[in-house]
């Protein structure tokens, strides 16, 4: 039996999040510069995302850019920015023929200007999709999207429409990127780094954590199975106890 006929459809994550890692080391060891990596990964992130939908999981977002990734050498950044183009541009097709909406999460605004233009025109073009949304975290943090959220409600106290005791968590949701969204309950890191890496700090307050030491670029269908595998295997207690969840 495969792994996917071991999974309980029943029991799936609504929304899965993924730090992908790895594609430098990937191209290193095939003896490349870094950026072959990034441009190999393309198949990851299609796999991934088709066998998402195919299971019927909603909400899938990848940590494509962070804040972080600006300060990496100006080629790489320029090299990753035509990728995420070319990207775009290549998989619109593919993601309405899948019937996956595309959406995307960060500093939007901090991208170069053709790419902001291009992803609002495939978000736009994939916008009737409901089978599954593909949110694409690009320049993002949680440390950036918390700041973003306090600004906005400080802004909104400045001008009386809500008072400082009035603020509680439902009130920062609102104001986070992900507003909208479920928080995800499984979240996947490939490469076999053990960190968050500054990546929805707040929304996976209890997701499940799951590493790997697969490089993204061979992240296959496979792979995402046995991490909904593993994850059907857990007990989610969400603080309280065994004996309150079973009875």
């Amino acid at each position: 039996m495969s792994a996917k006929e071991k999974i309980d459809l029943s029991r799936l994550p609504n929304h899965i999040a993924i730090i992908m890692d790895g594609n430098g080391r990937w191209a290193k060891s095939q003896g490349k510069h870094r950026i072959f990596g990034h441009q190999h990964a393309i198949t990851a992130v299609r796999e991934t995302a088709e066998a998402a939908a195919e299971l019927g999981v909603k909400f899938l977002t990848l940590y494509a850019f962070s804040t972080e990734n600006w300060s990496r050498p100006k080629i790489e950044v320029d090299a990753l920015m035509r990728l995420l183009l070319q990207t775009i541009n290549g998989e619109v097709k593919t993601l309405n023929k899948n019937n996956i909406k595309l959406n995307a999460i960060g500093d939007l605004d901090s991208l170069p200007k053709v790419n902001r233009n291009h992803l609002r025109k495939a978000i736009e073009d994939t916008s009737g999709n409901d089978r599954m949304t593909l949110n694409l975290a690009l320049s993002y943090s949680s440390k950036w999207e918390l700041v973003r959220a306090a600004r906005l409600l400080a802004g909104e106290v400045k001008e009386g429409k809500c008072l400082p005791e009035d603020i509680d968590e439902q009130c920062i949701e609102r104001h986070l990127a992900t507003f909208g969204m479920p928080d995800p309950e499984l979240l996947i890191r490939t490469s076999g780094e053990n960190r968050i890496s500054n990546f929805m700090l707040w929304q996976i307050a209890y997701a499940e954590l799951y590493f790997t030491t697969k490089l993204w670029p061979d992240f296959r269908k496979e792979d995402l199975y046995e991490a909904i595998l593993d994850y059907q295997c857990r007990e989610r207690r969400f603080g309280k106890t065994s004996e309150q969840i079973n009875k």
